[in-house]
């Protein structure tokens, strides 16, 4: 007989508490304080019926009764219709201690967010996706996306909404979330991306979209490779790959293939599981259709794949085909992106240097430099450019525009 997974059972216990927790502050106004122990007892039917907000906070994730879900009144609780959340309002913050008076004023009922709320916030987001691609810094979008993840949760606390209308706002949070967390990344500090991510899946959960919940692992994934836990990266691209939405749409089929393929080409012993996925992402990739999609995943386009394929065979040590690779990238690419068109200039420039091609590397590496604006803080590009240097140097080479551009670069690596 099988041992019972101990250590899945703990963790879905802290996400099922955190998803109840987030739930309670937007139904409040104040965070829940539910444990995991305290989803533990649940489950042992140690607690026959939860206090009225925790108890409506776990309906809500669950969208199932608390009565259908086992637990037993001890009396005869009022129920509210569902689509009442001005009633439902007033006997959580009773619970909490700040009970509304029946009847209040017209000026004291909450507002209520609709439509247009949705689209002004989500201009914001597109506007912070701008400037990431106008690469003007990780420190300023990650700020910005956090101060807007900030006003949209505060206006889901203060005001009511539609479950419609709370389930945009509840994926926009995740997206906005993601972003941030994609700047951190960029600013190479992978725990805090990974406290993004922590808030961007409580939403996603909250909203109950495939797309929300892909985008969070697609930057799982890319947290877990910046960790170099190649083995926990090719765990997130499989859930990738197995979501509900890869299975509709072969262009995020396509995507967690590849994200697979980049992990499993890092792993020992593994080089034909990796080709495997890679052809994998390619026939998804060409199956896709054009069609209306999530903001966030039009990054992945024709230069995007190529750019990501050619991370593959540089794993693998295919070098050359890495460089193809490349060079399809940058004759493809959006004019628009110039952070990833600097990015992937300064990985030509590394694959050229690891071929031995020390002159062209140093110009190419040189190119992707002066592609910066001015005022970007690109962490991934030095660090990429610094090794371009590291190769160069290690050369030994004396031709004059090598050694120039080593000294030259030396004042910004």
């Amino acid at each position: 007989m099988r041992e019972p997974n101990r250590k899945l059972a703990a963790r879905m216990a802290e996400l099922r508490s955190r998803l109840i927790n987030a739930e309670i502050g937007v139904l409040t106004g104040k965070p829940g304080n539910v444990t995991d122990a305290d989803v533990r007892r649940w489950l042992r039917g140690e607690t026959k019926w939860p206090q009225d907000r925790i108890r409506l906070g776990l309906e809500k994730v669950l969208s199932v009764s608390a009565v259908d879900l086992g637990f037993v009144p001890r009396r005869k609780h009022p129920v509210f219709p569902e689509e009442d959340p001005t009633r439902r309002r007033t006997l959580l913050n009773a619970a909490g201690g700040a009970a509304l008076a029946v009847g209040v004023p017209d000026a004291a009922v909450p507002r209520r967010l609709g439509i247009n709320d949705v689209r002004r916030f989500h201009q914001d987001y597109v506007a912070i996706l701008r400037d990431d691609d106008a690469g003007r810094g990780p420190k300023r979008v990650e700020n910005l996306a956090v101060e807007l993840a900030s006003r949209i949760q505060s206006a889901l606390a203060q005001s009511t909404a539609s479950a419609r209308v709370q389930g945009m706002l509840h994926r926009l949070v995740a997206e906005v979330s993601c972003s941030a967390a994609f700047a951190s990344l960029d600013a190479k500090t992978p725990q805090r991306a990974r406290a993004h991510l922590d808030r961007a899946l409580i939403f996603a959960g909250l909203s109950r979209d495939s797309e929300a919940a892909f985008h969070v692992w697609n930057h799982m994934f890319l947290t877990s490779s910046m960790r170099e836990n190649h083995p926990e990266a090719v765990a997130g691209a499989e859930v990738m790959k197995r979501s509900s939405i890869a299975r509709r749409d072969p262009l995020y089929a396509s995507l967690g293939h590849l994200r697979n393929a980049n992990a499993l080409a890092r792993v020992p012993a593994r080089r034909s599981d990796a080709l495997r996925a890679l052809n994998d992402a390619e026939r998804a990739f060409a199956r896709a259709t054009d069609r209306e999609r999530p903001e966030w995943i039009r990054f992945y386009d024709s230069s995007e794949f190529d750019a990501l394929s050619a991370f593959v065979w540089v794993a693998l040590g295919e070098y050359e085909r890495s460089e193809y690779c490349l060079h399809r990238t940058l004759a493809s690419i959006p004019r628009e992106k110039i952070r990833d068109r600097a990015l992937y200039t300064a990985h030509l420039s590394l694959v050229q240097a690891r071929q031995g091609d020390v002159e062209l590397a140093g110009a190419t590496g040189r190119q992707a430099y002066v592609t910066l604006p001015s005022t970007s803080e690109q962490g991934r590009v030095i660090r990429t450019l610094a090794a371009t240097r590291k190769v160069l140097v290690s050369s030994g080479s004396k031709v004059s525009e090598v050694v120039n551009w080593i000294e030259e670069s030396a004042e910004w690596i």
